[in-house]
């Protein structure tokens, strides 16, 4: 019997592993915009050699969270309000096209499941990381019966270097009570318009949350910039 032409591989690589922890770092700011590091003390945090850490920086380079330097160090790319809209401007070119088809397409009982998980976008013991990645899987959800293979590839990258500005918009909003269950309701919004099954309706609509989600992110950076503090938390 001949050999395979390909051999097994694990589920997950060291590379795409690397890359995930490293992304993760990124956007949620903990590796800060314009902070400096060498590769082998982030292999060192991460348990891994230092050629996987390298490899995995390159595919960030690609998605534009780092710049590799000369030499052995990288730095993770600034966010600035010229990045925030041409990341922007793509998704309104995207994603209320592809919406206004898929809104045809998808099944009730997909958007009843994915209701219950916009639901708990306002829990108050929910993770961070968590409610992120339930929020891109939502938004997925909702383009994938219309979207292609590329579509999908495309977004993945564009909401992946969107979701450092809206957690900088978000995380400066997150104290305020209220600032839950309006992110609960802006999806609820986007949801409903599904339903009705207008492809106009939900153009309209996703073009909506997008630019209200620009706009907050918007000035969130701005005051970043201009060293105003995060909003107090309200106890009104």
């Amino acid at each position: 019997m001949s050999s395979s032409p390909v051999r097994r591989v694990e589920s997950r690589s060291v590379v795409e592993q690397a890359a995930h922890e490293i992304r993760r770092s990124i956007i949620s700011g903990s590796l800060a915009p314009g902070q400096e590091f060498a590769l082998r003390e982030i292999a060192g945090h991460l348990g891994v050699s230092f050629i996987p850490v390298r490899e995995a920086l390159r595919t960030l380079e690609y998605e534009g969270l780092v710049t590799m330097r000369p030499g052995r160090s990288a730095v993770v790319s600034p966010v600035n309000r010229e990045d925030l809209r041409a990341i922007y401007q793509l998704r309104r070119n995207l994603e209320p096209e592809i919406a206004s088809r898929s809104c045809l397409l998808l099944n009730p009982a997909v958007l009843d499941d994915l209701e219950r998980r916009a639901s708990r976008f306002g829990g108050p013991d929910a993770g961070v990381d968590e409610i992120y990645d339930d929020h891109q899987s939502l938004h997925l959800a909702l383009l994938a019966p219309a979207a292609s293979h590329w579509d999908v590839r495309i977004l993945t990258i564009l909401w992946r270097a969107a979701e450092r500005y809206i957690r900088l918009g978000f995380g400066r909003l997150d104290p305020q009570p209220h600032e839950h269950h309006r992110r609960v309701d802006a999806h609820l919004d986007v949801l409903e318009a599904f339903r009705g099954r207008d492809p106009e309706v939900v153009r309209a609509a996703v073009m909506e949350h997008l630019r209200t989600n620009e706009a907050l992110a918007l000035r969130s950076l701005e005051e970043m910039e201009a060293g105003a503090p995060p909003a107090a938390s309200s106890t009104g």
